[in-house]
């Protein structure tokens, strides 16, 4: 029997590509029940300094000490902090929805320079995001909602940022 016609529901909602409408209304449905049940607004980047100041303090080095951190990590718990457990649902829901619809596979890395390059511009966006005070999530998604002029002015930096980024990815890597 033909897969389509045995599991039809897992063909159109699991593997069939949704439309950028049905999405951004799950996004909005979503971030909508995050604030109603938390209380907070949906944000990413923040806890990822915990976590870089916990791994530093793995290694040895009293990141608690540093001005941005002010005694906070002594504080920190994983599983007591919204936006990190946001973050591991984020996470976890985007392995499932890649297992669901039979999409994980893992790929030959094709060459270092698209390594570096993956890293550097990781690097560059973690740096930009922290430096803003929030990613695409907080700086856009809370922002614009709420009228806030960084929302604004964020969002014209990412598109002039990414008209940037997209012509140095086809010099350099197409």
């Amino acid at each position: 029997m033909d897969e389509k016609k045995k599991y039809p529901f897992h063909e159109k909602y699991f593997k069939k590509e949704w439309s950028y409408t049905t999405g951004s209304v799950l996004l909005a449905i979503l971030a909508l029940a995050l604030v109603i049940v938390t209380g907070a607004s949906w944000g990413v980047t923040g806890p990822l300094g915990m976590w870089g100041g916990k791994l530093l303090q793995l290694i040895g080095i009293n990141a608690d000490a540093w001005k941005g951190y002010n005694g906070s990590l002594a504080k920190y718990n994983f599983w007591m902090d919204q936006p990190s457990l946001t973050n591991l649902g984020i996470v976890l829901g985007a392995l499932l929805s890649v297992l669901l619809a039979t999409q994980f596979k893992i790929k030959k890395i094709k060459s270092m320079k698209n390594v570096w390059a993956a890293v550097l511009g990781g690097l560059l966006m973690g740096i930009g995001a922290r430096l803003s005070l929030g990613c695409n999530i907080g700086a856009f998604f809370t922002a614009l909602p709420a009228f806030s002029l960084h929302g604004w002015v964020f969002w014209i930096s990412i598109f002039a940022g990414a008209a940037v980024g997209s012509q140095l990815l086809k010099k350099y890597f197409m």
